[in-house]
Parts: C-alpha cells; sequence; structure tokens
C-alpha cells in the first residue's frame, strides 16, 4: 500500500474518533441518544473500514497479482458475511438504540467528507 493511502486512511480514522468524540461529548448527556449505542456503531464502523482498506491491500492484491482473483473475493464475501453476522447479533442480544448506532455508524461517512474536502482544499491551493 502506498504512504498516501495509508495517510488518508490514518486521518480519516482520526476525524472519525474526533467527530465520535464530539457527538458523545455533546449528545452523549441528553436521553436523546444511548451513548453506549452511539460508540459501538462508530467502533463497529472503524474497525470495518479499517480491515476493508487494509485488507484490499494485504490480501486482495498480492492474490489479484497471483491470478486469484477468486480467492480474493471470496475472502471479502466472508469478512462481509461475518461482519453482517456480528451485526445481527448486536442487535439481538443486547438491546441498542439503532438510532445511535446508526448516527455512531454514520460518522465515517462524514469523517470521510471532511478529508475529502480538506484535500481538496489544499489540491486547489
Amino acid at each position: 500500500m502506498e504512504t498516501a493511502a495509508k495517510r488518508t486512511i490514518a486521518r480519516i480514522e482520526i476525524w472519525h474518533g474526533i467527530l465520535l468524540c464530539a457527538l458523545l461529548a455533546v449528545l452523549g448527556q441528553t436521553r436523546w441518544l444511548d451513548p453506549r449505542a452511539l460508540v459501538l456503531g462508530g467502533v463497529f464502523m472503524g474497525i470495518n473500514f479499517f480491515l476493508l482498506s487494509y485488507g484490499v491491500a494485504w490480501v486482495l492484491t498480492p492474490l489479484a497479482g497471483k491470478g486469484r482473483i477468486r480467492a480474493g473475493v471470496g475472502l471479502l464475501v466472508l469478512k462481509i458475511i461475518l461482519f453482517l453476522g456480528l451485526l445481527t447479533t448486536l442487535f439481538f442480544r443486547f438491546d441498542l438504540d439503532a438510532i445511535s448506532f446508526a448516527l455512531g455508524f454514520s460518522t465515517l461517512i462524514i469523517a470521510i467528507l471532511v478529508e475529502v474536502l480538506r484535500t481538496t482544499r489544499v489540491v486547489a491551493r
């Protein structure tokens, strides 16, 4: 994986953490959100993003270079199935507020947008 890609992934994860902590600090004391579900949603998405981004570099790219694309895609499908199973387990075994979980989940999307806007502004100068 290129150094620039690693830096971008790290910056997105940092923005994600900052946004998650800010949401927790601002809305965590209200009764509108379940802080546990908010943090679990953010952590779930952060781990998923990390595994997806580094999984492509560490597993899929080398397998594709060897002509074993199907094996790489199979591993990616396995990861998706495992994470969907974990998500299902989280919701059915624990009493999580879906809105709070989704808000924590969505902080990664906002972090990606913030990073894109930041880098676009820097490149435009």
